[in-house]
């Protein structure tokens, strides 16, 4: 759960009176099961952010694909690694 704390506390953080009318925090689940996060970095000090892309291929539950993309990070994982897509989120957040 202090992943969640963590992303709780992002957000809040970029919350300006008009980011979060345009931007913010989308988390979905997908029908193959899984789970599919995006978060907009416009206008945050990630919008520039150059990552590499990750893909894990496990099973076929247990995967995650996440990148940054056009200005946001998209994040998509079989049904049990919704918590690990949010770590890569973070772990790249909190790197220069």
């Amino acid at each position: 759960m202090e992943i969640l704390r963590w992303l709780q506390e992002w957000y809040t953080w970029h919350c300006n009176g008009d980011w979060e009318h345009t931007s913010g925090i989308r988390i979905t689940t997908l029908d193959n099961p899984g789970w599919y996060v995006s978060i907009n970095l416009s206008e945050t000090e990630l919008a520039s952010k150059q990552v590499e892309m990750v893909q894990i291929e496990r099973t076929d539950d247990d995967w995650v694909h996440c990148k940054i993309e056009e200005g946001s990070f998209t994040g998509a994982g079989g049904p049990e690694n919704l918590e690990e897509i949010l770590k890569i989120f973070y772990r790249w957040a909190a790197t220069d």
